[in-house]
């Protein structure tokens, strides 16, 4: 079975840090781009950052750059996500997605359609 399981969420308190991992399973996660996308409660989905197949090359939304940092761990077959410096505004489902013919920037298209989604993990952040 094809999928993607996103898993480590759970409830921080401010300055905290959470690693997130996309697991996949049918598939090679590093013959894929990956993003990191959150929805939070009554705002649109964002997108966080994603990691390019053909050469590694990494996109980060200004909201989270120099905080969080993406990067594939073949060995476990995930693509993860460090969340650092963790603030109340940075509460959210967070979800993964994999595309094989994606471009890291793609990530940045409202309407791209990607291969597979994750069934989404929540981070909750205390003051």
């Amino acid at each position: 079975e094809v999928r993607l399981v996103e898993s480590g969420g759970g409830s921080v308190q401010f300055g905290g840090s959470l690693r997130l991992s996309c697991a996949a399973s049918g598939f090679s996660v590093e013959d894929y781009t990956v993003g990191w996308f959150r929805l939070a409660p009554g705002k649109m989905r964002e997108a966080l950052a994603s990691i390019g197949n053909r050469d590694g090359t990494e996109y980060y939304a200004d909201s989270v750059k120099d905080r969080f940092t993406i990067a594939y761990d073949n060995a476990r077959n995930t693509v993860d996500l460090r969340l650092n410096n963790l603030t109340p505004e940075d509460t959210a489902v967070y979800y993964c997605a994999a595309d094989r013919t994606a471009e890291v920037m793609d990530i940045t298209l409202a309407l791209y359609a990607w291969d597979y989604w994750g069934q989404g993990t929540q981070v909750t952040v205390s003051s």
